[in-house]
């Protein structure tokens, strides 16, 4: 073999070795962050935290979810809210990302381009408005969902607003939220992200030890409906999502709270 073809066959090997290495420290990478989103953290409330019917489990600083591989979306978001975090802090808002942390991989953000809907945040940016970090971190693709326009700043706005006014008044506020994931649902984009025809949002104050909880389950359009027209039992959206959202609960404060659509307990003003 000639020196120009040994030479050749060396310079091959060396980028196949470069490629290989980058491959490897990519993946190298990738698995530490998902198993960094494995770990629950610190401000993470364990406690209230519903189960995951997906078996995939992210926990950010911010708040956790279930990611729903075949919807490409979380079935559940779920987060505290506590009245020293209100802030009306106005951040430049980042662009989207890809939620590296999701092992089966999170939809992209660019299923949504040209789709008609909203990038719907479920754990809303206007809730971690505390830090810049906390802030960024719910532009997450894991976070987001498709929403009509007309919903997300309307109703569902509306609700968030509420949300905010009850984690003031009442010192803090537990939240998980999501679309009704079910089959037959329109999809957008190539990653097909369903886009979900009802959207739930359970809220639960803690007052040392006295429990309440309300929950809504929203149609997926506007509307100028009161949000208590909206008030359900956690029990019918357990039925519609399958997932048990309070499973710590001792069985007999769990079951009597959530078979209960009484709002009574909750100031609308």
């Amino acid at each position: 073999m000639s020196k120009r073809k040994i030479y050749s066959v060396i310079a091959i090997l060396i980028v196949l070795g470069v490629y290989g290495y980058d491959y490897f420290l990519n993946q190298k990478d990738q698995a530490d962050i998902v198993e960094q989103g494995s770990t629950i953290k610190q401000q993470t409330n364990e406690y209230f935290l519903p189960t995951s019917t997906t078996g995939q489990m992210v926990h950010h600083e911010g708040y956790s979810l279930s990611y729903s591989e075949p919807h490409e979306q979380a079935e559940w978001v779920a987060y505290e809210l506590k009245k020293e975090q209100l802030s009306n802090t106005n951040f430049e808002r980042p662009y989207f990302e890809i939620d590296k942390a999701v092992k089966t991989g999170a939809a992209s953000w660019k299923n949504y381009k040209n789709s008609g809907y909203d990038r719907g945040h479920l754990c809303p940016a206007g809730d971690r408005n505390y830090s810049k970090s906390a802030y960024d971190e719910t532009f997450l693709t894991s976070n987001i969902t498709p929403q009509e326009h007309e919903f997300n700043a309307g109703i569902w706005n509306t609700l968030e607003q509420k949300v905010r006014y009850w984690a003031n008044k009442y010192d803090g506020v537990f939240v998980v939220t999501g679309g009704i994931l079910d089959d037959h649902l329109k999809t957008i984009g190539n990653e097909h992200v369903s886009v979900p025809n009802q959207f739930y949002k359970i809220i639960l104050d803690n007052n040392n030890g006295a429990i309440k909880m309300i929950a809504f389950l929203i149609p997926h359009k506007n509307s100028n409906e009161p949000l208590y027209s909206f008030v359900v039992s956690v029990d019918e959206v357990e039925k519609l999502t399958g997932i048990d959202f309070f499973p710590e609960l001792d069985d007999s404060i769990e079951n009597k709270l959530e078979a209960s659509s009484n709002y009574k307990n909750w100031s609308f003003n």
